[in-house]
This record gives structure tokens, C-alpha cells and sequence, in this order.
């Protein structure tokens, strides 16, 4: 059984990305004087429409002309870009697509081997780094003997600049030429371009670069935003005002950041990194009204006695890249005072596929409803549709499911099967939403029995001396199966393990106990996009059993 969107379908513009967010017919940022991008510590420091104009296509001239970028066509020179947020990156990032480049996005958290990896495997034709991580670049370019001519360094601070990595700090290399990008409109080539190569989080293996199309590009921000125009035509526009807090180098970043707001004439204001007294601070003073964020800093929100009334201009609230409990978004809901939104996707679908429509309150703990274009199916383990209402894994077909991975056939083979992205999670629909069990790999198979560890957390972090938690399986030799085991952050003063499996004892069946134990550990690791590293943990409980021989 394919399902499909309930929603009205918006046509997909034939427009390549740059043409379409500066000039497409349905983009709603129509005012060259309207600020696009703003620092968040220091407001004036911030570009307008007509200025992100020029300074793209100067910087497209730049690297066109002096590191010979798409020089013999678009798609085929990669540039690998590690930064943290900052207001010139939305310049740099389409400077590179108007050159004909392929912008290769690092994380900022890279240590320099990570980051070798990442050039070599898209053979990078330049690189450029912020400030903060120029080290890391230069050690990364001498591990791998990258001419250091070929490596810059990004600069947001007034005046803005463009310079190289070694020498003189003061040069800005942008010169006042420009160079205009290739506008598309040819269905074949909008679908078989190559703009960005975004890499996945890695959490169950080595990352790997996910390639994104100008369809892919255009495709999200029109799809995930016909709910929010909904409510707009009928209750009135608001301005849309959000925090660019997450890495701004994962596929959340990309889309919540330097698309979305951009599409929907909004603002986006930056800060390097996330900080939870920033947040308080930034969403209060700059009236932040759209927020997209995931599930640890909702957790942090709910749970924190500092948050009081900084979020009150908030409208829209949006959650993604990992499961967010029911208890733990309803409790998120309250205290904030609007509606959080679950969204599912993946990068491997350009972020969202399904979300909960703007302005509806959802209390049931779904992932929302289908995006218009998009279809799915709900598949056993033998490839064939379950029956209505039943779980299995999901898989995606549709204009914003991207292209592949990047000089990995094995992996294309393995995830792309019939048109269809296999997704690895499972879900179930039910009276037409989404629901999302866990992660195929992750499931706990007790005895023949499979728990989500994800139900598993969301019940523990309903508790109020619960701070964070994960699950993951171990094999017990007593019982001959995979038992669940809790790694849970909170005072072991406040809360006992005992309590713990009483708790969980009191709301889930018997064969979903805790019967592999409670470890209490100071944090759970989580990757920069907020997803849980179970592989960490589970390393833990390996040398934790090895240390009981």
C-alpha cells in the first residue's frame, strides 16, 4: 500500500535554488532593503536582500576566477566548508552555487583526521574554515598535504572578509567583480545537479555525503511551508523571526536557517553555537517568533528553572532529527505556551517528510502528516506492505528524496531499492499521521520481542529528577537475549535505580523491564545534530562487562 498526502499540493518550481529563493514568483522575500542575516550578540552587523545579491556574486567571481571553481561545468568541484554559525555563511554557501561548485559541509566539532577524511573523499578543490576552526583546517590540510593557497578563512566580524588561511589576517581576496549563476529551468537538469554534498550523522557507521539537487533545494522549503502560508492567509502574517542555535552544517541547520526563512521573508540571527544562556537571552531580546530545534534542548527547556518568560513571542515550534516522547512534548508545550510540532525526515530526504501542521495541537505523540508529492510505504522484514496500523520499516519516494550518496555505490544499493529510499526507521500510519517507533538497527529483540528504545526514554524522562536518558540492548549470558538497559543523567541522591525500574515497571509491559540494569553517567552522547551515540554506549557496556571477568 503506497500512502499519500491528505494536504493540497503547491506545484514545484522549475527554478534553480539561487533564482528561486532571490527572484522565484512564490518567495516572499520581495524587499531588497529587508535584512535576511543578523549577528544575535550584535544586530547591526547584518545583510540585507540586495547586499546577499552582490556579495554572492562577487564571491562566485572569486572563486570562479582564482581557484578556478565550476570552471569546467557545475557540479564537479567541491568545496569543503567547516564553520560554525555566522552571518556571512549564507553568502559563502551560495557564492559556491553560483560559481558552479558543490558545497561540501563539515561539522565545526571535526577533529582534524575527521576532516582530512571528508576532503579527500569528495577530492576537494578548495577548503575554507571560520575562524574558530582555522586550526583545525590547517592541521587537516598537513595531514593530507593540501597546498595551504587552497585553504581560506571566513570572517563575519565588520568589515566582512574572505581571506587566506595563512599571511596577512587583514586581506579580504573578494573582489567588487561579479559573477552572475546559471539560472535552469530544464526539469532533467534542476533533478540531475549536484549543489551540496551534506554528510550524515554517522550514528550507525561512517558518515556519508548525501548528494542534494537544485529539486532537492527548492522542493523542501516549498513542501514544509504550505501549512505555515495556510495559517498566514487565514489568520494574518507574522514576522518570522528565528535562532539559527543549531550546527548550521547538518541538513536541520541548512534548511531551518539559510532556506526556510529566506523563502518565507523572514530573518534569520546567528550565534556560533549553541549556549543555553544565550538562548534564554537572544529569543527574549530579538522577539524570536519561529523556532526549529530537537529534542535535548526541549528536554533542557522543560526541565531548567531559568526559563520563564523568554519565549512568550514565539508562534511557530518545530522538532526534529530525533524522536521527541509525548510526555516530554506536552510538558515542552505548557511551559513554553505554544504547540511544538513533531517533524520526521532525514538527510537522505532534505530534512522533512512529515510534520504536524502549523497551529494544530497534536497530543498523541505523532510525527504529523505526509507532505504533498511524497509517498510512502510501511514494509516487513520479507519487503512486502504490512497490514493497516502496523509497524514496520518506512520507505520514501518523492521529488525531495535526494540523489544518493557520493562515490558509494554499495551504500546506493543497500538504501535505494525501486525508486524507494529505505529509510531504516520504523513507523506505522493510523488515522492518517505518522508514527515513529524507533530506528530498524536499534530495536531490542528480547526473547523475540522487539523494544523501542525510544519508549523506553521518553517514559524515563517523564520523570522531573530525570534529567537525560538513553537505552540501549546488552546481551545478558543468563537469559540468552538482548536486554534493555538504562544510562540515565540525574542525582543518584534524588532517584535510586530502584525507583527507576519501578517507574518503568508501573507504565510498560513486562517484557520492556529494565532487566539489563541503570547506569547513572554524568551525559549521554549525542552528536552535534542532538541524535543519541548509542555505539559509545554501547562501547561502555562492553568494557564494563569485560571488566567483570
Amino acid at each position: 500500500m503506497i500512502y499519500t498526502s491528505t494536504q493540497d499540493a503547491e506545484p514545484i518550481p522549475q527554478l534553480d535554488f539561487l533564482t528561486f529563493l532571490f527572484d522565484g514568483p512564490t518567495s516572499l522575500a520581495k524587499d531588497d532593503n529587508a535584512v535576511l542575516h543578523a549577528e544575535a550578540a550584535n544586530p547591526d552587523n547584518c545583510i540585507t536582500k540586495a547586499q546577499t545579491r552582490v556579495l554572492t556574486r562577487r564571491v562566485a567571481h572569486t572563486l570562479r576566477n582564482r581557484f578556478g571553481i565550476g570552471q569546467h561545468g557545475s557540479g564537479k568541484d567541491v568545496v569543503v566548508v567547516i564553520s560554525t554559525g555566522q552571518v556571512m555563511l549564507p553568502v559563502l554557501l551560495m557564492g559556491i552555487i553560483a560559481a558552479g561548485g558543490v558545497a561540501s559541509l563539515a561539522s565545526a566539532s571535526f577533529r582534524p583526521e575527521e576532516l582530512a577524511r571528508q576532503i579527500q573523499h569528495g577530492d576537494a578543490k578548495l577548503c575554507i574554515s571560520c575562524s574558530a576552526s582555522q586550526n583545525t583546517l590547517l592541521e587537516a590540510a598537513r595531514l593530507i598535504e593540501v597546498p595551504l593557497h587552497r585553504c581560506l578563512v571566513l570572517e563575519s566580524t565588520v568589515p566582512w572578509r574572505l581571506r587566506a588561511l595563512t599571511g596577512s589576517s587583514h586581506n579580504n581576496i573578494v573582489g567588487e567583480q561579479e559573477l552572475e549563476w546559471q539560472r535552469i529551468t530544464s526539469k532533467e537538469d534542476l533533478d540531475n545537479s549536484l549543489i551540496f554534498l551534506l554528510y550524515s550523522s554517522g550514528t550507525t557507521g561512517p558518515p556519508k555525503g548525501v548528494m542534494m539537487s537544485h529539486t532537492n533545494m527548492v522542493g523542501q522549503p516549498v513542501l514544509a511551508s504550505i501549512s505555515l502560508r495556510k495559517v498566514w492567509r487565514t489568520e494574518g502574517k507574522y514576522e518570522y523571526r528565528t535562532l539559527a542555535h543549531l550546527p548550521p552544517t547538518h541538513a536541520a541547520g541548512v534548511f531551518a536557517y539559510f532556506c526556510f526563512p529566506f523563502y518565507n521573508g523572514g530573518i534569520t540571527f546567528w550565534t556560533p553555537k549553541f549556549d543555553f544562556a544565550d538562548f534564554l537571552k537572544y529569543n527574549k531580546q530579538l522577539k524570536i517568533t519561529t523556532i526549529v530545534t530537537v529534542p535535548p534542548i526541549y528536554l533542557l527547556l522543560a526541565k531548567s528553572p531559568l526559563v520563564k518568560d523568554q519565549f512568550k513571542t514565539w508562534r511557530s515550534a518545530a522538532s526534529g532529527a530525533a524522536p521527541l516522547g509525548k510526555e516530554l512534548q506536552l510538558e515542552a508545550s505548557k511551559k513554553l505556551g505554544v504547540n511544538i510540532s513533531q517533524t520526521w525526515g532525514m538527510t537522505e530526504t532534505s530534512a522533512v517528510v512529515t510534520m504536524v501542521p502549523h497551529s494544530v495541537e497534536e497530543r498523541t505523540g505523532a510525527a504529523g502528516i505526509l507532505l504533498p508529492h511524497l509517498e510512502i510505504r510501511i514494509v516487513d522484514e520479507n519487503d512486502k506492505d504490512c497490514p493497516a496500523e502496523t509497524p514496520g520499516e518506512i520507505l520514501v519516494r518523492g521529488p525531495t528524496v535526494t540523489k544518493g550518496y557520493y562515490k558509494n555505490p554499495t551504500a546506493n544499493a543497500e538504501t535505494f531499492k525501486d525508486g524507494f529510499l529505505c529509510t531504516g526507521d520504523i513507523g506505522l500510519f493510523k488515522n492518517g499521521q505518522l508514527y515513529i517507533v524507533d530506528r530498524k538497527k536499534e530495536l531490542i529483540k528480547y526473547k523475540g520481542l522487539q523494544i523501542a528504545p525510544a519508549e523506553l526514554e521518553a517514559t524515563l524522562l517523564s520523570h522531573p529528577r530525570i534529567l537525560d536518558a538513553a537505552v540501549i540492548g546488552v546481551h545478558s549470558a543468563e537469559l540468552e537475549t538482548e536486554v534493555p538497559r538504562a544510562y540515565v543523567v540525574a542525582d543518584p541522591k534524588g532517584i535510586s535505580a530502584d525507583d527507576i525500574k519501578a517507574l518503568i515497571k508501573e507504565r510498560l509491559a513486562s517484557y520492556k523491564q529494565l532487566r539489563g540494569g541503570v547506569v547513572f553517567v554524568a551525559e549521554i552522547p549525542k552528536s552535534p545534530s542532538g541524535k543519541i551515540l548509542r555505539r559509545e554506549l554501547r562501547a561502555m557496556a562492553t568494557e564494563s562487562a569485560k571488566a567483570k571477568l
